[in-house]
Protein backbone atom coordinates (compact mmCIF):
# COMPACT_ATOMS: atom_id res chain seq x y z
CA UNK A 1 0.00 0.00 0.00
CA UNK A 2 1.11 3.48 -0.66
CA UNK A 3 2.34 5.81 1.74
CA UNK A 4 1.72 9.47 1.98
CA UNK A 5 4.64 11.32 0.69
CA UNK A 6 6.11 8.46 -1.58
CA UNK A 7 3.70 8.05 -3.89
CA UNK A 8 -0.10 9.27 -4.84
CA UNK A 9 -2.31 7.11 -2.79
CA UNK A 10 -4.78 5.35 -5.18
CA UNK A 11 -8.01 6.35 -4.56
CA UNK A 12 -10.87 4.18 -3.58
CA UNK A 13 -14.57 4.28 -5.18
CA UNK A 14 -16.85 4.14 -2.56
CA UNK A 15 -20.86 2.97 -3.72
CA UNK A 16 -22.32 4.89 -1.61
CA UNK A 17 -23.74 8.78 -1.01
CA UNK A 18 -23.14 12.05 -3.25
CA UNK A 19 -20.16 12.82 -5.26
CA UNK A 20 -17.30 15.09 -4.43
CA UNK A 21 -18.24 19.06 -4.82
CA UNK A 22 -16.90 21.44 -7.32
CA UNK A 23 -13.86 23.52 -5.56
CA UNK A 24 -15.11 26.83 -4.36
CA UNK A 25 -18.24 25.65 -3.06
CA UNK A 26 -18.10 26.94 0.02
CA UNK A 27 -21.59 28.49 0.95
CA UNK A 28 -23.31 27.64 4.23
CA UNK A 29 -26.11 29.20 4.26
CA UNK A 30 -28.43 29.19 1.03
CA UNK A 31 -31.87 27.81 -0.31
CA UNK A 32 -30.85 24.37 -1.08
CA UNK A 33 -28.81 24.17 2.17
CA UNK A 34 -32.07 25.76 4.61
CA UNK A 35 -34.20 23.00 2.38
CA UNK A 36 -32.05 20.09 3.87
CA UNK A 37 -31.77 20.88 7.40
CA UNK A 38 -35.08 21.16 7.42
CA UNK A 39 -35.49 17.91 6.09
CA UNK A 40 -33.07 16.59 8.73
CA UNK A 41 -35.48 18.26 11.24
CA UNK A 42 -38.13 16.26 10.09
CA UNK A 43 -37.08 12.85 11.51
CA UNK A 44 -37.92 13.06 14.94
CA UNK A 45 -41.24 14.42 13.90
CA UNK A 46 -42.18 11.62 11.95
CA UNK A 47 -40.55 9.32 14.67
CA UNK A 48 -42.78 10.89 16.72
CA UNK A 49 -45.71 10.96 14.70
CA UNK A 50 -45.39 6.70 13.81
CA UNK A 51 -45.14 5.92 17.64
CA UNK A 52 -48.37 8.13 18.21
CA UNK A 53 -49.87 6.25 15.20
CA UNK A 54 -50.96 9.59 13.42
CA UNK A 55 -50.04 8.01 10.35
CA UNK A 56 -51.76 10.45 7.78
CA UNK A 57 -49.32 13.23 8.99
CA UNK A 58 -46.55 10.99 9.09
CA UNK A 59 -47.31 9.59 5.29
CA UNK A 60 -47.63 13.20 4.12
CA UNK A 61 -44.46 14.03 5.80
CA UNK A 62 -42.64 11.75 4.25
CA UNK A 63 -43.97 12.47 0.84
CA UNK A 64 -43.27 16.78 1.84
CA UNK A 65 -39.31 15.05 2.78
CA UNK A 66 -39.02 13.56 -0.89
CA UNK A 67 -40.25 16.36 -2.63
CA UNK A 68 -38.08 18.35 -0.79
CA UNK A 69 -35.10 16.34 -1.41
CA UNK A 70 -35.67 16.79 -5.47
CA UNK A 71 -36.26 20.41 -4.77
CA UNK A 72 -33.03 21.54 -3.13
CA UNK A 73 -31.23 18.70 -5.49
CA UNK A 74 -32.60 20.46 -8.91
CA UNK A 75 -31.32 23.93 -6.75
CA UNK A 76 -27.67 22.30 -6.00
CA UNK A 77 -27.52 21.40 -9.68
CA UNK A 78 -28.60 24.86 -11.35
CA UNK A 79 -26.31 27.10 -8.27
CA UNK A 80 -23.60 24.41 -8.02
CA UNK A 81 -23.12 22.08 -4.77
CA UNK A 82 -21.98 23.08 -2.00
CA UNK A 83 -19.17 21.54 0.64
CA UNK A 84 -22.27 21.60 3.74
CA UNK A 85 -24.93 20.76 0.97
CA UNK A 86 -22.87 17.43 -0.24
CA UNK A 87 -22.02 16.16 3.48
CA UNK A 88 -25.98 17.41 4.60
CA UNK A 89 -27.96 16.15 1.93
CA UNK A 90 -27.23 11.90 2.39
CA UNK A 91 -27.11 12.23 5.87
CA UNK A 92 -30.60 13.83 6.19
CA UNK A 93 -31.82 11.19 3.54
CA UNK A 94 -30.28 8.70 4.95
CA UNK A 95 -31.44 9.14 9.13
CA UNK A 96 -34.53 9.50 7.28
CA UNK A 97 -34.62 6.19 5.41
CA UNK A 98 -33.16 4.44 8.77
CA UNK A 99 -35.33 5.91 11.41
CA UNK A 100 -38.53 4.87 9.65
CA UNK A 101 -37.30 1.47 9.44
CA UNK A 102 -36.25 1.20 12.83
CA UNK A 103 -39.66 2.99 14.49
CA UNK A 104 -42.17 1.07 11.87
CA UNK A 105 -40.38 -2.09 12.86
CA UNK A 106 -40.56 -1.00 16.27
CA UNK A 107 -44.38 -0.47 15.97
CA UNK A 108 -44.85 -3.92 13.93
CA UNK A 109 -45.67 -2.78 10.97
CA UNK A 110 -42.13 -4.00 9.21
CA UNK A 111 -40.28 -7.17 9.57
CA UNK A 112 -37.44 -6.18 12.74
CA UNK A 113 -35.35 -8.16 10.64
CA UNK A 114 -35.47 -6.07 7.58
CA UNK A 115 -34.81 -2.90 9.45
CA UNK A 116 -31.77 -4.81 11.43
CA UNK A 117 -30.85 -5.66 7.62
CA UNK A 118 -31.38 -2.07 6.65
CA UNK A 119 -29.11 -0.30 9.35
CA UNK A 120 -26.41 -3.08 9.25
CA UNK A 121 -25.78 -2.20 5.69
CA UNK A 122 -25.34 1.34 6.62
CA UNK A 123 -23.07 0.43 9.54
CA UNK A 124 -20.66 -1.40 7.48
CA UNK A 125 -20.20 1.35 4.62
CA UNK A 126 -20.08 4.39 7.32
CA UNK A 127 -17.20 1.93 8.91
CA UNK A 128 -15.52 0.70 5.37
CA UNK A 129 -15.47 4.61 4.92
CA UNK A 130 -13.55 5.26 8.06
CA UNK A 131 -11.11 2.81 7.76
CA UNK A 132 -10.06 3.74 4.48
CA UNK A 133 -9.80 6.90 5.68
CA UNK A 134 -7.73 5.61 8.61
CA UNK A 135 -5.19 3.38 6.37
CA UNK A 136 -4.56 6.49 4.05
CA UNK A 137 -6.80 5.91 1.12
CA UNK A 138 -8.43 8.57 -0.88
CA UNK A 139 -11.76 8.32 -0.68
CA UNK A 140 -13.92 9.03 -3.86
CA UNK A 141 -17.08 8.32 -3.41
CA UNK A 142 -19.74 6.99 -6.33
CA UNK A 143 -23.15 5.78 -6.36
CA UNK A 144 -23.48 2.50 -7.47
CA UNK A 145 -26.49 1.59 -9.52
CA UNK A 146 -27.84 -1.14 -7.19
CA UNK A 147 -27.25 1.19 -4.38
CA UNK A 148 -29.64 3.88 -6.00
CA UNK A 149 -31.73 1.08 -7.02
CA UNK A 150 -31.65 -0.09 -3.21
CA UNK A 151 -32.57 3.32 -2.14
CA UNK A 152 -35.73 3.68 -4.40
CA UNK A 153 -36.98 0.33 -3.02
CA UNK A 154 -36.59 1.22 0.71
CA UNK A 155 -38.46 4.57 -0.01
CA UNK A 156 -41.27 2.73 -1.95
CA UNK A 157 -41.60 0.03 0.84
CA UNK A 158 -41.93 3.14 3.53
CA UNK A 159 -44.30 5.24 1.68
CA UNK A 160 -46.44 1.74 0.40
CA UNK A 161 -46.59 1.18 4.42
CA UNK A 162 -47.42 4.64 5.44
CA UNK A 163 -49.85 4.62 2.99
CA UNK A 164 -51.82 1.53 3.92
CA UNK A 165 -51.75 2.87 7.29
CA UNK A 166 -53.08 5.98 6.82
CA UNK A 167 -55.95 4.61 4.57
CA UNK A 168 -57.02 1.71 5.79
CA UNK A 169 -55.84 -0.37 2.48
CA UNK A 170 -54.08 -3.14 2.23
CA UNK A 171 -51.76 -4.88 -0.58
CA UNK A 172 -50.22 -7.61 0.99
CA UNK A 173 -48.73 -9.64 -1.87
CA UNK A 174 -47.39 -5.92 -3.17
CA UNK A 175 -45.61 -5.42 0.04
CA UNK A 176 -44.39 -8.76 0.90
CA UNK A 177 -42.74 -8.08 -2.70
CA UNK A 178 -40.97 -4.96 -1.81
CA UNK A 179 -40.21 -6.35 1.16
CA UNK A 180 -37.83 -8.93 -0.19
CA UNK A 181 -36.58 -6.76 -2.79
CA UNK A 182 -35.75 -4.44 -0.73
CA UNK A 183 -33.87 -7.46 1.28
CA UNK A 184 -32.10 -8.55 -2.13
CA UNK A 185 -31.12 -5.13 -3.03
CA UNK A 186 -29.59 -4.33 0.47
CA UNK A 187 -27.66 -7.43 0.30
CA UNK A 188 -27.06 -6.70 -3.00
CA UNK A 189 -25.57 -3.43 -2.54
CA UNK A 190 -23.61 -4.29 0.38
CA UNK A 191 -21.88 -6.86 -0.65
CA UNK A 192 -21.03 -4.61 -3.95
CA UNK A 193 -19.58 -2.05 -1.38
CA UNK A 194 -17.69 -4.95 0.22
CA UNK A 195 -16.46 -6.01 -3.03
CA UNK A 196 -15.30 -2.82 -4.00
CA UNK A 197 -13.58 -1.86 -0.69
CA UNK A 198 -11.99 -5.26 -0.70
CA UNK A 199 -10.16 -4.53 -4.42
CA UNK A 200 -8.37 -1.84 -2.91
CA UNK A 201 -4.68 -1.58 -2.60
Amino acid sequence: MATAGAQPVRGAAMPEGAPLPRPGGNAVVNLPNIITFARLCAVPAAVWLVLREQFPAAFWLFVAAGVSDGVDGWLARRRGPTTVGTMLDPVADKLLLVSMYVTLAAVHQLPDWLAILVVFRDMVIVGGVMLLSVTGQKVVIRPLKVSKLNTLLQLLLVGLTLAMLATGWLWPLVTLGLTWAVAASTLASGAAYVWTGARVR
